[in-house]
Order: C-alpha cells, then structure tokens, then sequence
C-alpha cells in the first residue's frame, strides 16, 4: 500500500474512526490497585513522595476497596506494614496481621472483589530484606519456609491470590505445596516472576520502610541488562504452578514484558511501580505535562507490550477516566 492510493489520514480523521480502528483498548477490567494498609483505626497518612496516595488502617483500607468496587475495578493488591518488625518478619504470618485482617474485612464489604495479598517479608523484617539473614546473606530455603506459612496465613484470612515478590529461588513451589497441602487448591498465585532490582521503587521503600539497612537486593533481584534470564526465571515459576506472571517495573522493561507475552501462555502482569508513578505526578504537578493524556498513554502502552493486567496507582484515576469514555 502506498501513497496517494493509500492514505492512513483517511482512518484518522475523527475520534469515532480512530476508535473503530484501535488496536490495543485498555478497559477497567485491567486495572490492579495496590493499597498499604497499616495498624490503628482512622489513619489515613500521606506518602510525601506518592502524592495521592496514603497508608491506610483497615477501616480506611476498606472504604478505598470499597471505591475501587464501585469504579469497577475488579482486584486490589493489599501491602502490610506491622506494627512490630523483627528478624525474619514473623508479622508476616500472624492470624491477626495487618493483611489478614484488612483481607476479612475488604471480603465482607466487597465479596465479589479479588483480594491479592503480596507475600514478601522487606516491610515485615527489623534489616529490610526479603527473608531469613544469615552472616549477612539472604538464606533462600530458609526464607521459603516462612513463604509457605505466610500464604497459607494470607489463605485462611480469605485472600483469593497470593503474589509472592522476593525473587527467591522456588518460591513458586514452595507456595503452591503448602497451599495444597492445606486444602487451599484455588488459591491463585500471581507471581513475580521478573522482577528487577531497580531504582524505580524508592517511593515503595518510604511508603512501608523497607529499605535494606545494609547491602541492596541485586543479589536476588534480577539485573536489568538481562532479557534471556527473565524468560528462564518465567519458565521456571510456569513449571512450579504460577497462573499468573508478572514483569517489575513496567516502563524500563516493556521489552520483556512482550517477550514473556509471546514466550508463555498465561496471563502476564505489569507493575507500574511507584517510581513511574512518582515522575508523572512531579511532571503533572509542575505544569510539564498534561496528566490525563500521559497516565492513559502509559498504561495503553503496557496493554499494548502485552500486559494483560496492570498493577498501577492510577488505578483509581485511570478507571474514572474510562468510565467518561
């Protein structure tokens, strides 16, 4: 096809053609909104650096469930930051944990939402690691061992979907054999399968402080220069029972998340961390963009490099938006 007989401007002409012709159509039906939730009653605490955003204690965490339901959105993803942090971050899987409880309450109010919990030990551990220490070290199978009591906690309080985060090496397995073994068949699991170590999360770590107090995390989260090594990590959580994969950040890595899109056949997450967020809110705030056309922009970009679903602190916004379209 060429010009003059073929003329692309033909199908560009008005809103109502472009939109007959859309090739990528992002709905609400995509859209994953994380909450932290915190102990006490009535807190809803700004995070300096995640305008818009807040810790929230279960009452609250509830009512933005509750605001999420109504806008359609179909899943929540809840973040726990304990009252009490401690070596290995036994708060992780306390029957009467800030997660937990937020899970019981969100699933009375809100049955029909799909309540994710994110089972990694950084917010819950006194040093900010995503596990058992030992002479400095992450202890993998140590580590798995509290992974499984922490799902299986996040399962009786009523999670439908658990997301394993910490990068560890069979945590996928390690999740769905104890998940099993305790009855919990259709717990789904939502792993992090490529997950970067990646200077995009500092507004995560001031949100729930769960930076490391000494070291980074390269050591089991994966370089971000590595393509061929994602596809394997995604292989190997496939083969251990995940029903969900998922790529972290989002906008570095578009690149991988449509290698994984065309490499593996479930369902593929992004998340759109709190870094990515960050950046338009300060671009927004100061006048540089316009923050209706770039939020969209950018999750209709993670739709189109494959993503099925999208983890975004835009949920709220982006599915307010959709919903004047």
């Amino acid at each position: 096809m060429q010009y003059p007989d073929y003329r692309p401007r033909r199908m560009r002409r008005t809103e109502t053609l472009r939109r007959m012709v859309r090739e990528t159509r992002l709905s609400v039906d995509n859209l994953v909104y994380p909450m932290f939730v915190v102990p006490g009653t009535g807190v809803e605490r700004a995070i300096p650096s995640m305008p818009g955003q807040a810790n929230l204690s279960v009452d609250k965490a509830v009512e933005m469930a509750a605001k999420a339901a109504d806008l359609g959105i179909p899943a929540v993803i809840l973040f726990g930051i304990p009252e009490r942090k401690d070596a290995v971050g036994s708060e992780a899987w306390s029957a009467n944990g800030v997660v937990q409880k937020a899970a019981k309450a969100i699933k009375k109010r809100c049955p029909d939402l799909v309540v994710i919990a994110d089972a990694c030990f950084c917010e819950y551990t006194d040093h900010g690691h995503c596990g058992v220490l030992h002479e400095g070290h992450l202890d993998n199978d140590a580590s798995l061992e509290n992974l499984a009591r922490t799902v299986v906690s996040y399962a009786r309080a009523g999670i439908d979907m658990v997301a394993p985060s910490g990068m560890l090496d069979g945590f996928v397995g390690a999740c769905r054999e104890s998940l099993d073994e305790e009855g919990f068949i259709d717990t789904v699991i939502m792993a992090y399968s490529a997950k970067y170590a990646s200077g995009y999360y500092g507004p995560f770590r001031d949100a729930v402080d769960s930076a490391p107090k000494s070291g980074d995390r390269r050591g089991y989260q994966m370089d971000s220069a590595n393509a061929a090594e994602a596809v394997r990590e995604v292989s190997m959580d496939v083969a251990e029972g995940a029903d969900i994969v998922m790529v972290k950040p989002a906008l570095a890595y578009l690149d991988i998340i449509r290698v994984i899109s065309d490499e593996i056949n479930l369902p593929v997450a992004a998340y759109n961390v709190s870094g990515e967020y960050a950046m338009i809110e300060a671009a927004a705030a100061n006048g540089w963009i316009e923050k209706e056309r770039v939020v969209m922009e950018t999750l209709t970009g993670i739709r189109r490099a494959g993503a099925d679903m999208i983890l975004t602190y835009h949920a709220l916004y982006a599915a307010a938006l959709l919903a004047r379209r």
